[in-house]
């Protein structure tokens, strides 16, 4: 025992060195100068594990680390007053030897809009002094806030940053921020400064429900480690509310406490006055006592000297451990089944405390680990705009939109509202889109596709595009959509294209040609077996299209493709030629039926009556019966949707190829481009919900060159970001570079840090799922092609260096003049073959490339 406590704490010695002496610069692709930091809020946390963001002024707020989303949550549980001010704090002392002593929080100024209160106190510890000058710099998952001011003889860079690796799965989920405050003494004599990190113990209630009671503080100081503990001897140890969270001073020098603030001694309520006064007379905290309070303070201080012109690192961590994951939350649509499911992260934890002992020894690695991954992809030469809209999308991951329960499965709202989850179940039609989880992490895609076919499907193959849970009732949801359940047959297809999984295929194979043969039922989607969709189709549109139409065609073109791929494999010839017919014949269809000579309309076609709709697709936004059968309203009609090619992209993505004919897609791209581009949002009329406005340029949802349905689907007005990325990512295949950058340039100037955060892209709720198929402009502009099925690997054939990532290994390559410097940085992949676009095929022979492995193809 004596031996493992000696290594922990070399190791723990080791990091700490790291944190104080290595002072290598994290990586930048974005800088946001003082006009565009306001609304910058960057998720900090692990993937399933709940999240703290870093505010482009350098505190931390929404503290949404209990099982439930929490925007704008910055616990404070006890009035300091008549003016109730929120959120925990860092803030630095600094004296600079001569009694001249300053105390300012470790933020910059707050937003003018928090200017104007009735109670004086809209901001994080408004009336505290601060910095006056801040710039923000990311490259997610790192950020940094930059605080500077002419009275203070310190400029300090607040960083935050969760390791993020991909196909690194469990360290790519620790539930700790690491912050790290690099001090620099601008002087030109010795200073004393001291950094203080405050947080109130508020386990039990998580900004909406629950209450803290009998909260306990602890200080512990064992194994190198020195920190504050937060645990309750009074909040239910079955809500999901409780836990444990931990913050931990990696630092040397004199480190002080406080386990609670002063008790309140009369009318007014003067204890921030009396940490402050504390705090502000030498850096170091005097011990205060409240044991009547169910939520106490936790202060930890650390003490030190700078010499003159000197920089040092200070590194805190801060961990939780919440275990009581339940159920989906109501969502609006009926009442859900109460249960406990579980947190995956916590099955590897005792507590918070556990979580920071057994993630140190490792820290140091993992950083350099995800500074590597990070830099690969921004000094990639994959369009700027490119790399910001895909990686800092990526960050949805990492907040409550996407979970993992006890066993293993990841799942996943559409977005998240203030307080609540928005659209439960994992939504097919939604999730369809996003591409970063299948090409960062796999393993956990591939748990998705198990929710779907192995829980979510019955035996008649339909699919529940919302699965319930606990998941032996996530059929419970009893309806089916057409884009999701086709567009799940090209995700299967896909996952197992990326990892070359043979048992995973095998083992649900049965569950995915069943889906596929929903399709033919009475009363279904292609009745009459023509490989073309004719009846109800319930979509992402949140309507059901009856007829022909390039959106749910495409899908269903795609999944007879996948499907005939994976049934010839399998030595299923039959079903694979039955596919193929089918996928022919409903090709040619579309060009010659739907496509109007620039773009494909829908064919809209009543069915007269609900006794021809199969019942599992009559009402599937949640039991809407109002349906006129024989005049049906919330049809596409003759509109140019933005979406028409979503399936086509999909299926350039994972190498299928073209679903109809190639001049046509090309000429359809074009006119999306043509007739749904707004420069000027101010000109539009937009009657449904507004995510564009002013001079904002957008894609518009649907435009009408021509006749327009009197009430088309609800949103053909509106703006939306993952919408816009396909159709851009559709330009950058065609070859219309600048149109798809533009368009994708246009989101993230919307997404600008002074008017919405670059870190949270909207739709239904916030950090939409939809939107991390920006990660699909990575494939798009290098144009990566991996199966580990026929172990093959492309790429373009345009000189530069370009990132990849299948979602299990990653690396570099560079394309030079008929030749290719690949690289594995991360993993491993074995090839058979590997080919330049235009330059032919290289036969490699199964080869297999190890990590740190370069080598050198030529053409």
């Amino acid at each position: 025992m004596k031996k493992i406590k000696l290594i922990t704490t070399l190791l723990a010695l080791a990091t700490l060195a790291f944190a104080q002496e290595n002072n290598a610069a994290w990586p930048v692709l974005k800088t946001y100068d003082q006009e565009h930091i306001q609304k910058i809020k960057m998720p900090v946390g692990g993937i399933g594990t709940g999240t703290i963001s870093l505010t482009g002024r350098g505190s931390l707020e929404d503290w949404e680390i209990m099982n439930r989303p929490a925007k704008g949550f910055n616990p404070t549980l006890e009035n300091w007053g008549p003016v109730k001010e929120k959120g925990p704090f860092f803030a630095i002392y600094v004296e600079d030897g001569e009694g001249e002593k300053q105390t300012r929080l470790l933020e910059g100024m707050p937003d003018e809009s928090t200017y104007e209160a009735a109670n004086g106190a809209l901001a994080n510890q408004i009336g505290l002094p601060r910095f006056g000058q801040t710039t923000f710099k990311a490259a997610y998952p790192f950020g940094q806030a930059l605080l500077s001011d002419e009275k203070l003889p310190v400029e300090v860079v607040v960083g935050a940053y969760n390791p993020l690796i991909p196909g690194d799965v469990d360290n790519s989920s620790i539930p700790m921020v690491v912050l790290n405050y690099a001090v620099k003494n601008t002087s030109a004599k010795d200073i004393n400064i001291s950094l203080v990190g405050t947080i109130q113990n508020f386990i039990g209630y998580d900004g909406n429900r629950g209450k803290a009671k009998q909260n306990v503080n602890t200080i512990r100081e064992e194994d190198g480690l020195k920190g504050l503990h937060y645990t309750s001897n009074g909040v239910d140890p079955a809500s999901e509310q409780w836990g444990s969270f931990s913050l931990v001073s990696l630092n040397e020098g004199q480190t002080s406490y406080r386990t609670a603030w002063q008790k309140k001694t009369g009318r007014w309520d003067k204890k921030r006055l009396d940490f402050w006064d504390d705090f502000s007379e030498d850096g170091v905290l005097e011990p205060r006592e409240n044991a009547e309070a169910n939520a106490p303070m936790g202060s930890l201080a650390v003490k030190t000297t700078l010499q003159a012109g000197e920089e040092k690192n200070f590194r805190f961590l801060i961990a939780w451990h919440f275990p009581n994951r339940q159920t989906w939350d109501k969502p609006g649509f009926q009442k859900m089944i109460k249960a406990t499911m579980g947190n995956y992260y916590t099955t590897k934890y005792e507590d918070s405390w556990d979580v920071i002992i057994k993630t140190l020894p490792q820290l140091d690695d993992l950083e350099e680990k995800t500074k590597m991954f990070v830099k690969a992809l921004i000094e990639s030469d994959i369009p700027e705009v490119v790399k910001e809209a895909a990686l800092f999308n990526a960050a949805h991951l990492r907040t409550q939109l996407a979970f993992r329960i006890k066993s293993g499965q990841m799942l996943g709202w559409e977005g998240i509202f203030d307080d609540r989850g928005s659209c439960f179940g994992s939504c097919t039609h939604v999730w369809n889109y996003e591409q970063t989880t299948a090409f960062l992490f796999g393993e956990l895609a591939k748990t998705m596709r198990e929710v779907e076919y192995k829980y979510a499907t019955d035996d008649e193959g339909m699919m529940s595009f919302r699965a319930y849970l606990p998941l032996d009732s996530a059929q419970k949801w009893n309806k089916a959509a057409a884009d999701g359940q086709m567009g799940c047959v090209m995700k299967f297809y896909r996952d197992w294209q990326l990892s070359g999984d043979d048992a995973f295929l095998k083992e649900h194979w049965p569950k995915v040609k069943q889906s596929l043969e929903f399709c033919w039922i009475p009363g279904g989607w292609d009745a009459d077996k023509n490989g073309v969709m004719e009846g109800s189709q319930h979509n992402t549109m949140d309507v059901e299209y009856f007829g022909p139409n390039p959106q749910m065609g495409f899908w269903y073109l795609g999944a007879l493709k996948s499907a005939a791929e994976m049934a010839e494999y399998l030595g299923d010839k039959k079903f694979a030629k039955e596919c193929r017919a089918l996928f022919t014949e409903g090709s040619e269809w579309m060009d010659a039926n739907l496509y109007n000579g620039e773009y494909y309309v829908q064919d809209i076609q009543p069915p007269m009556s609900a006794d021809n709709v199969a019942p599992s697709l009559i009402g599937a936004t949640g039991g809407d019966k109002s349906t006129d059968f024989t005049s049906p309203d919330y049809q596409l009609g003759e509109g140019v949707l933005v979406d028409q090619l979503v399936g086509q992209v999909f299926a350039h993505l994972v190498g299928l190829g073209y679903l109809a004919d190639q001049d046509k897609i090309k000429q359809t791209t074009a006119s999306i481009m043509k007739y749904n581009y707004v420069d000027k949002m101010y000109s539009h009329a937009n009657f449904h919900r507004s995510y564009a406005i002013g001079d904002e340029s957008a894609l518009l949802m649907a435009a009408y060159p021509g006749e327009r349905p009197e009430k088309p689907f609800p949103y053909f007005t509106e703006v939306m970001t993952g919408f816009e990325y396909t159709a851009a990512i559709g330009m950058l295949q065609e070859g219309m570079t600048e149109d798809g950058l533009k368009c994708i340039r246009n989101i993230r100037d919307r997404y600008d840090g002074k008017k919405r955060s670059p870190f949270d892209e909207a739709e239904c709720g916030h950090h939409y799922s939809r939107s991390m198929i920006a990660w699909a402009g990575v494939l798009a502009t290098s144009n990566f092609h991996y199966s580990a099925v026929d172990k093959s690997m492309s790429f373009t054939s345009l000189p530069g260096t370009y990132f990849w990532s299948n979602g299990y290994a990653w690396g570099t390559c560079e394309v030079k003049e008929k030749e290719a410097l690949f690289t594995v940085l991360s993993g491993s992949v074995k090839l058979d073959s590997f080919s330049l676009d235009g330059l032919g095929e290289k036969k490699l022979k199964g080869k297999i490339i190890f990590e740190g492995d370069e080598v050198a193809i030529k053409f």
